[in-house]
C-alpha cells in the first residue's frame, strides 16, 4: 500500500491549450496536482465548487443518490497512479459493513466525492507529478478560471 496525501480542490479552470483542468493541493498549499478533465465533468466540479445545481441532477448527483438509496456511504477517494500520461482513482464505498474499492477516472471520483463530502487523497508517488504552488498561480492569474 502507498502513502496517502490529502488534497483539496483548488479549482477547475483551462489550460493554453483550451482544455480543462482540476487542480488539486497539498494541505500547505505548497503543491498543484493538474489533472485534465472533460467538459462535463468540469462543469459538475464547478457547480459544486460554486455552490450552485443544475436544474436536473447530473450522473454524479445520480450516483450519489444511488449510493444513498442502497444505503451506501462514500469514505474516500484516492488518486491513486499515472500511466501514459492518464491518471487513475479509486472510490471506497462503505456497504453494510465491508468496504467496496470502485475503478473511477480522476474526475468522476472527485465529483463524487464533493457531493458525498468525502475526503480526497493522493498517492505520495504522484508526488513527483506535482508543480509548485507559486508556479501555477502566477500564470493563472492572467488567465481565467471557472471558479
Amino acid at each position: 500500500m502507498f502513502k496517502l496525501l490529502p488534497v483539496k480542490i483548488k479549482a477547475v479552470t483551462l489550460d493554453q491549450g483550451g482544455s480543462f483542468l482540476v487542480l488539486l493541493c497539498d494541505d500547505k498549499e505548497t503543491k498543484i496536482l493538474p489533472i485534465a478533465i472533460g467538459p462535463f465533468e468540469a462543469q459538475s466540479i464547478a457547480l459544486v465548487l460554486q455552490g450552485q445545481a443544475a436544474p436536473r441532477p447530473l450522473t454524479h448527483d445520480l450516483l450519489k443518490t444511488l449510493c444513498e438509496q442502497l444505503e451506501g456511504t462514500v469514505e474516500k477517494v484516492i488518486i491513486t497512479d499515472i500511466m501514459d500520461s492518464t491518471f487513475y482513482a479509486e472510490i471506497y464505498v462503505r456497504h453494510k459493513g465491508q468496504i467496496l474499492v470502485i475503478d473511477s477516472r480522476p474526475s468522476d471520483a472527485i465529483a463524487l466525492a464533493l457531493r458525498c463530502e468525502a475526503p480526497i487523497y493522493m498517492a505520495d508517488k504522484l508526488v513527483e507529478f506535482t508543480y509548485d504552488y507559486q508556479d501555477i498561480i502566477s500564470s493563472e492569474q492572467t488567465d481565467e478560471g471557472l471558479h
